[in-house]
């Protein structure tokens, strides 16, 4: 039986109650079958009873979750992406593609702090390939939003993001497992993968010319130094370059073999640089005003020797909220503090990559115990 309050809505004048009221102490306040005389009984029992409504209890339903949307994202767009690689493109190719980019949408209206601190600590889920086509994805949309872009421009980004690598993916994980550098033979494969991917999408029945550009283009660069083409600055889409610098900032934050993995600031501050040749420079400074100098997830050594993760922004950039997850003498907390930036205990001393807290004997983190249940993966 579920126990409920009475409201306003249960009762009415002249009605003979369909069930015993009791007040909130467990007293019977009036039993079944009373009749309601007067608007005065009709507030005293909605101030004060409750009743036993027959129903079976139900279920609490699971509060939504950001991971499990990127997580469902990651799963079902590997499976998508590796049909479409190999020529055999369901029929529902489209249809699937757009919900999958709706995930991506949800998760990031759902809680833009969990989704972009995903890129950082969701490593392990799915292929690299699939997980960084989504990550990718969360990012743009931050961006082309930030832009402030139709509607459609956002879709667009979301799925150029999504499919961008599909003319490399029988060989992208293998390459992201690897510590060797890339043979001519599999060199020549990335510098032809965006006209790959774009003549499999096409035989997979996409026709939209603002998505196949947006993946034709996201590696040229700036000064023409880029492929496929070698094009120059007002040449590549807009919608390029923000699909272009997100897939920078998650390729350079993402844990791979074959080189070390970068502090979310750190990529920033290389982006930054090569602002001055390769990269609009006004596009990288959008990239650096939406994620922040120190992005929703970094890891922080502060001033007190307490190390802590990034949880949202403060009031200036440089002062952000931090959860303390390892203690001043290196033991893990089983209880994160919240830190305010601002004071001088707590502030900032260095950034840390994911593989220095981890060589602290930190346990991994579990983002739910810093963002609640809608960082939950379970």
């Amino acid at each position: 039986m579920n126990i409920r309050k009475v409201t306003a809505a249960d009762l009415k004048l002249g009605m003979l109650l369909p069930w015993d009221v009791y007040g909130e102490n467990g007293a019977l306040l009036v039993r079944k079958g009373h009749m309601i005389a007067s608007a005065n009984q009709i507030a005293y029992l909605v101030e004060r009873g409750v009743f036993e409504d027959g129903l079976p209890p139900q279920p609490a339903l699971e509060p939504p979750s950001v991971l499990r949307k990127l997580n469902a994202a990651y799963l079902e767009l590997h499976t998508l992406l590796q049909a479409v690689s190999h020529g055999v493109a369901p029929p529902d190719f489209r249809r699937r593609l757009d919900d999958i980019a709706l995930m991506v949408h949800a998760a990031v209206e759902l809680n833009v702090d969990i989704a972009t601190a995903s890129v950082l600590h969701n490593q392990h889920q799915a292929t690299y390939a699939a997980r960084h086509s989504v990550n990718t994805a969360v990012i743009a949309v931050l961006l082309a939003r930030a832009r402030q872009r139709s509607r459609n421009d956002v879709m667009t980004v979301t799925l150029a993001a999504l499919t961008m690598n599909t003319g490399m993916l029988e060989h992208h994980q293998r390459w992201h497992d690897s510590s060797a550098v890339l043979d001519p033979v599999d060199h020549a494969r990335k510098l032809a993968h965006p006209e790959l991917s774009v003549q499999l999408l096409r035989a997979a029945g996409v026709n939209d010319e603002a998505w196949l550009n947006c993946v034709l283009h996201h590696h040229e660069n700036e000064d023409g130094t880029g492929y496929p083409f070698g094009k120059v600055g007002a040449q590549i889409p807009l919608l390029s370059k923000l699909v272009a610098l997100a897939d920078r900032y998650c390729a350079r934050v993402s844990e791979r073999t074959y080189r070390p993995t970068m502090a979310p600031n750190g990529a920033l501050r290389d982006m930054l640089l090569e602002a001055r040749t390769t990269l609009d420079t006004n596009l990288v400074s959008l990239v650096i005003r939406e994620l922040g100098i120190y992005p929703i997830g970094t890891y922080v050594r502060m001033i007190n020797g307490e190390v802590g993760v990034v949880s949202r922004r403060g009031l200036q950039s440089t002062t952000p909220h931090v959860e303390s997850v390892i203690g001043p003498r290196g033991a893990p907390l089983d209880v994160f503090l919240q830190r305010d930036t601002r004071n001088e205990l707590h502030a900032i001393r260095e950034v840390l990559t994911n593989a220095q807290v981890a060589a602290l004997d930190a346990p991994p983190l579990r983002m739910a115990q810093v963002w609640g249940r809608a960082a939950a993966d379970d």
